[in-house]
């Protein structure tokens, strides 16, 4: 019998310089910094944690033996949607308010649980971030 997978738990991105990533996520997104230190000489990690998840910020020319990750690894080739529960004009003032350019947006894009409504922008390495919300339950 196939397992069911029920949530995603965390997920790396290649960054070029892991501390400019780390404070455009907390300005930007409001995501909390977290630093892990695994010890036995290892590097130690940066996190961004929100709600119930986090992105491990992996810097794109580390050491393969320091971090077991990706075949092809290379800043900037990520594509990100992060759920938010204010509206995309909120989303259009903030982003306005913290000096982010909007790439495209508020648009209509399909979601995992139906139409959500996405504004683009992207992270200081060129990632892909898309900020949606779904339209309120009637």
């Amino acid at each position: 019998m196939p397992i069911r997978i029920t949530a995603l738990d965390h997920l790396v991105i290649n960054v070029a310089d892991v501390q400019r990533s780390a404070q455009w996520y907390r300005r930007v997104l409001g995501m909390e910094v977290r630093v892990f230190d695994p010890g036995h000489g290892k590097v130690p990690r940066t996190s961004l944690v929100f709600g119930a998840q986090k992105i491990n910020l992996r810097p794109h020319d580390a050491d393969k033996d320091d971090w077991f990750t990706a075949d092809h690894v290379a800043a900037g080739s990520d594509d990100l949607c992060f759920l938010t529960s204010a509206a995309p004009e909120e989303v259009v003032a903030h982003l306005a308010a913290s000096d982010v350019a909007i790439e495209e947006g508020p648009v209509a894009k399909q979601g995992a649980r139906g139409i959500l409504r996405s504004v683009y922008c992207r992270d200081p390495d060129g990632n892909l971030v898309e900020i949606s919300s779904y339209p309120p339950a009637s």
